[in-house]
C-alpha cells in the first residue's frame, strides 16, 4: 500500500445501506427504490454514528468531479469506500481542430502510417527482449543466493548433528533471512511502496483505466527485482512469478515512452507513442511477456492479459501481444541455457518448470473427484482470501509506519524459518538417498545412506519444491508431514501477502495445493477397490484448485498450466478443477487481487452493470452543479477555475451566465453544449500565451502540433507554475480550436446501465449529461459509476453507494 493514499484508519467499522440521492451540492434530491425492498435509512451495527444522505453528500465531491471532505467521527467499513486520489486515464482522443488538421496532413503520407506499425512491433520485440533478461536475472539470482544459503546451512547442521549444537544453524538461519529480507523491505517501504505485493493488483487497475501513482516507473522495477531476489532467497512463503507480471508492465511503459522520467533521460524516439491510449497497448503486452515468461506459456500470457488486465482489445494488439510474449520466452531460454551452460539446449522456456507429465492417465470416475477437490480448492481459497482481508484491514489501521512495517517483515521472515526447523527437527522423515547428484539433501538425524524428506520440503527454492511435490515417487511423504506442511504453509501465505515486499502469489499457493493433492492422492491408494492412483495427477489437480480458489481465474490459468506441463489431455481435468473452485469461491468472496483493489478504494469498473442498475437513471448518477468554460473566456477566469478546482475536464457552452444561472424542468442548466477541454490542454494554452489580443494568435494557432500539448506526458505542468501577469489577467482566450468536437453525451433519462457500457467499452473519463434542449447538467465520471454497489441480504439484492474520501 503506497502511503501516499492511505486509506481510513482509527474507526471502527460500520456497514453503509443503501443511501438513495441525487448526487449535489446542497440538496437531497431522493430517487425511486431500485428493487423490490429497498433500505432508505441506514442500520447501525456497532453504535457508531450513521452516514445520513446528508452527511453522504458532505462526503463526496471526487477530483473530477467534486472534493472529498473526510467526516470526522464517521466510520466505514474498509472495501466499501473509494478514494478520491485515484484519478482516470485519458483514453478518449481529442478530437479538436488541431488534431483534424494534422490527421488530414498525414492521409497524403502513407509511408508515415507504415513506419508506425513497423514502430510498434519493433516496440513488442524490444519488451520481450528485456522482459526475458530481467527474468533470467532474478532466477540467476535467486538460485544462487539459495544455493549459498542452504549449503552453509547444512554444513553447520552436518556438523551440530555432531557436536550437539543445533541452535547454532537455526540461529544462522533466521539471521541470513531476516538480512536477506531487511534489504528489500527497506528499500520497497521507504523508496517506492506500490513495489510491494505481486503488482496484479495494480497493473489490473492500470489497464482498467485508472492511474495508480509510480506504478509503471523504472525505480518500482528496480526495487521490484531486488525485493523480489530478497524475499524468495529469505525464505518468505512467496514466489517471483508473480511480480514478473508488474515488471514487463514496467519494462513495456518505459520503452514505449522512449524515455524515463525517474532518471531525467529521454532518448527522443517513439515521441508518437506517448499517450494514455498507446501506452495502455504497451502495458498489456508487457504484463502478458512476464507471464510467458514466468511460466514458459506465451499463449497463456495472452490468455492472462486478456482474463485478468486488458480492458480494451483488438486483433493486430493481441497479435503484436502474442509477439511480445514469444520474444520473453525465447529471450529466458537462451539466458537460462547459458547459465546452465547449454547455450544451444532451449528447454529450459520459463522461471518454473513443472516437469514432465507423460505418463500421468486418468479414469473418467476420477473426474468426480476432481470435481470434489476442485470445491475443496475453492473453500480453502475463499478461507484464504477471508484471513488475508481481516489481516490487510488490521495492517491498515494499526501498522501505518514504516519502520513497523519493516518489523512486521523481518518478523515474518524470522517465524517462517521457525516453522522450517520446527518441522525438521520433530518430524524428521528418512528415506534412502537415489541420487547421489542431489546436493541439497540434508541428514539431519537419518542414518548414513539416508536423507530427511521434511528437510528437502525447505531446503531447495519453492520452485523446485513443486516439482519435486508433482513427482517424487510414493512413500517420499507421510501424510502427517504433508498435513503440517498445508496448513502451516497455507498461514504463511497468508501472513506473508500484503507486506510491505515484493511478493508472488502464485508459487505459495501451487505449493500448499500440491500439498494437500498429493494428501488426497495417498488416502485415496489406501481405499479398496480403486486403481492405482497417480499422485502427480492429484498433486497437479490439488495445485490448480488451490490456485484457481484464490485468484479466480479459469482459462488463463488452465493454458499456463497446460503449458507448463506440456500435456494436453491434462488441460480438461485442470480446466474442471478450476471452474468448480471459482464458483464456489465466488459464493464467499472476490479473488484475492480484487479485495485489494477495493481495499484500496480503487474505482475499478467491472465487465458489466451491476443488476438493476437500469432503474438508476444519468439524473441520479451524474456529478452536479457543473464547473463550465464558455466558448471565449477571460484569462482570469480560466486561472481562478483551474487554481480553486481539481477537475480534469470542463465542458465547453454557450448561452451561460455564470452569475445569472437558469433553471429548466426543476435542473440548474448550464449552457449548450459544444464540447469538452481538458485541464492539461489549458495550461498549455496558458503557457504559450494564446489570448486573442495577441496579434499572432492565428499564426500560433495554425502552426501548432497535438505533439506540444503532450510535450510533459505524462507528468503535465501544474497551474500554479504558471505566470500571468495583472495585465494578461484581462486577457481573452478563444476555446473553439481546441475543444473535443466528438465528445460523447448522454441524455438525462438514459439509464445506469446504458451509461456504463458505454463508458466501460469506450474507455472515457469523462461523459457530459445533457437535457433534451442540448443544455449541459451535470457530468458522469469514473467514481459516479464506480460508487454503486449491490448487496445480497436474505434473498433480495439491493443497490448500495460507496463513500467517496480523502
Amino acid at each position: 500500500m503506497d502511503e501516499r493514499t492511505p486509506l481510513l484508519n482509527n474507526h471502527p467499522q460500520f456497514s453503509i445501506s443503501t443511501i438513495n440521492h441525487r448526487r449535489t451540492r446542497g440538496e437531497n434530491d431522493f430517487q425511486t427504490p431500485v428493487s423490490g425492498k429497498v433500505n432508505t435509512a441506514p442500520q447501525d451495527d456497532n453504535n457508531a454514528e450513521v452516514i445520513n444522505s446528508e452527511t453522504f453528500n458532505n462526503i463526496r465531491r471526487d477530483v473530477e468531479g467534486h472534493h472529498a471532505v473526510q467526516p470526522k467521527n464517521v466510520h466505514i467499513e474498509q472495501g466499501h469506500i473509494l478514494k478520491v486520489g485515484f484519478q482516470s486515464l485519458d483514453y478518449e482522443i481529442s478530437d479538436n481542430q488541431i488534431y483534424q488538421n494534422e490527421e488530414k496532413e498525414k492521409s497524403f503520407k502513407r509511408w508515415k502510417l507504415y513506419w508506425r506499425g513497423v514502430k510498434r512491433w519493433i516496440i513488442c520485440f524490444l519488451i520481450g527482449v528485456f522482459t526475458g533478461l530481467t527474468a533470467g536475472f532474478i532466477d540467476f539470482g535467486v538460485e544462487k543466493i539459495s544455493e549459498v544459503k542452504f549449503q552453509t546451512v547444512k554444513i553447520w547442521v552436518d556438523k551440530c548433528v555432531l557436536d550437539n549444537c543445533m541452535y547454532l544453524p537455526q540461529i544462522f538461519w533466521f539471521l541470513i533471512n531476516m538480512c536477506l529480507v531487511l534489504v528489500g523491505s527497506f528499500l520497497t517501504t521507504y523508496f517506492e511502496p506500490v513495489s510491494a505485493g505481486s503488482g496484479i493488483p495494480q497493473i489490473k487497475c492500470y489497464l482498467n483505466g485508472v492511474i495508480v501513482p509510480h506504478v509503471v516507473r523504472f525505480k518500482t522495477l528496480v526495487i521490484k527485482v531486488i525485493g523480489v531476489l530478497s524475499a524468495v532467497a529469505g525464505g518468505l512463503a512467496v514466489g517471483k512469478e508473480g511480480p514478473m507480471i508488474h515488471s514487463g508492465a514496467v519494462i513495456a511503459a518505459g520503452i514505449s515512452q522512449g524515455r524515463t522520467t525517474s532518471l531525467g533521460w529521454d532518448f527522443k524516439i517513439f515521441q508518437e507513442f506517448r499517450s494514455d491510449t498507446e501506452k495502455r497497448d504497451f502495458v498489456s503486452a508487457g504484463a502478458a511477456a512476464g507471464v510467458a515468461a514466468a511460466f514458459g506459456a506465451p499463449v497463456g500470457g495472452v490468455l492472462f492479459s486478456l482474463e485478468e488486465g486488458a480492458s480494451f482489445w483488438n486483433q493486430s494488439l493481441v497479435w503484436r501481444i502474442f509477439f511480445a510474449s514469444i520474444i520473453s520466452t525465447m529471450t529466458l531460454n537462451i539466458v537460462q541455457g547459458i547459465i546452465k551452460q547449454h547455450a544451444m539446449d532451449f528447454s529450459y522456456p520459463g522461471l518454473i518448470n513443472f516437469g514432465t507429465f507423460d505418463d500421468v492417465r486418468y479414469e473418467f470416475y476420477e473426474l468426480f473427484i476432481v470435481i470434489c477437490l476442485g470445491a475443496i480448492g475453492g473453500l480453502l481459497g475463499a478461507l484464504f482470501n477471508h484471513i488475508n482481508l481481516k489481516l490487510t484491514v488490521f495492517r491498515m489501521k494499526y501498522v501505518q509506519r514504516k519502520w513497523q512495517k519493516v518489523l512486521e517483515t523481518m518478523m515474518v521472515a524470522m517465524y517462517t524459518a521457525a516453522f522450517a526447523y520446527i518441522i525438521i527437527f520433530y518430524k524428521n522423515d528418512c528415506k534412502p538417498i537415489e541420487n547421489d547428484a542431489e546436493t541439497t539433501l540434508v541428514q539431519f538425524f537419518c542414518q548414513d545412506g539416508q536423507y530427511s524428506s521434511t528437510a528437502r520440503l525447505f531446503f531447495d527454492t519453492p520452485e523446485a519444491t513443486v516439482k519435486h511435490l508433482f513427482h517424487n515417487v510414493p512413500g517420499t511423504y507421510q501424510v502427517v508431514t504433508l498435513t503440517i506442511f498445508a496448513s502451516g504453509y497455507f498461514l504463511l501465505a497468508c501472513w506473508t501477502y500484503g507486506l510491505s515486499i515484493p511478493s508472488g502469489l502464485f508459487i505459495p499457493s501451487l505449493l500448499i495445493g500440491a500439498a494437500w493433492g498429493r494428501i488426497a492422492g495417498i488416502l485415496l491408494s489406501g481405499l479398496p477397490g480403486l486403481k492405482k492412483v497417480n499422485l502427480s495427477f492429484y498433486s497437479l489437480v490439488g495445485a490448480s484448485s488451490m490456485l484457481g480458489g484464490i485468484v479466480r481465474m479459469t482459462i488463463s490459468l488452465t493454458v499456463i498450466i497446460m503449458e507448463a506441463t506440456s500435456n494436453v489431455p491434462l488441460g480438461f481435468p485442470v480446466m474442471l478443477s478450476l471452474i468448480v473452485a471459482k464458483w464456489v469461491g465466488d459464493q464467499f468472496n472476490e479473488g484475492i487481487y480484487d479485495l485489494h483493489i477495493h481495499l484500496q478504494g480503487v474505482p475499478i469498473l467491472g465487465w458489466e452493470p451491476l443488476p438493476l442498475s437500469s432503474n438508476l437513471n444519468a439524473k441520479t448518477v451524474m456529478s452536479h452543479p457543473v464547473i463550465v468554460f464558455r466558448m471565449k473566456e477571460p484569462v482570469e477566469r480560466i486561472v481562478k477555475i483551474l487554481k480553486e478546482e481539481e477537475h480534469n475536464g470542463f465542458p465547453v457552452v454557450e448561452d451561460y451566465d455564470p452569475d445569472h444561472p437558469e433553471m429548466a424542468d426543476g435542473c440548474q442548466t448550464f449552457g449548450t453544449f459544444k464540447g469538452l477541454i481538458l485541464r492539461s490542454h489549458l495550461i498549455t494554452m496558458l503557457k504559450k500565451k494564446l489570448f486573442l489580443e495577441n496579434p499572432e494568435i492565428n499564426k500560433i494557432v495554425n502552426n501548432l502540433k497535438m505533439s506540444e500539448f503532450n510535450e510533459s506526458y505524462p507528468r503535465y505542468t501544474g497551474i500554479q507554475r504558471i505566470s500571468i501577469s495583472p495585465e494578461e489577467k484581462h486577457y481573452t482566450m478563444d476555446l473553439a480550436p481546441f475543444i473535443n468536437q466528438s465528445h460523447f453525451v448522454v441524455l438525462e433519462t438514459a439509464s445506469y446501465s446504458s451509461i456504463f457500457r458505454k463508458f466501460r467499452s469506450l474507455g472515457l473519463r469523462h461523459m457530459v449529461v445533457i437535457n433534451f434542449r442540448n443544455q449541459v447538467i451535470g457530468i458522469v465520471t469514473r467514481k459516479d459509476l464506480a460508487r454503486f454497489m449491490t448487496e445480497c441480504k436474505n434473498g433480495e439484492i439491493s443497490i448500495q453507494e460507496k463513500p467517496i474520501i480523502h
